[in-house]
């Protein structure tokens, strides 16, 4: 029962931080498209909009990525579900 228990928290930890980083995936896709025409300031001397839709959405999605494969990892050792090392 204790090992259902600690599977079953591992699940809504999961989706917890899934949906955390599908509402920041959807705000950077859609919010800054949406609001481009606002965000008209001067980054790295290029305007804000054009940086995000040339490289900045890149780069968050990597970063977001990256950090889901971090924490999933801490999550499965923390929880003991972690694939065996071959």
């Amino acid at each position: 029962m204790a090992d259902h228990d600690a599977r079953r928290r591992h699940w809504h930890a999961n989706l917890r931080i899934t949906a955390l980083l599908l509402l920041i995936w959807f705000l950077v896709t859609f919010g800054v498209s949406y609001f481009a025409r606002e965000l008209s300031f001067s980054f790295f001397g290029w305007p804000f909009s054009f940086w995000m839709g040339a490289q900045g959405t890149l780069l968050v999605y990597l970063l977001l990525i990256g950090f889901y494969a971090w924490y999933i990892d801490r999550l499965d050792r923390r929880h003991g579900v972690q694939e065996e090392e071959p």
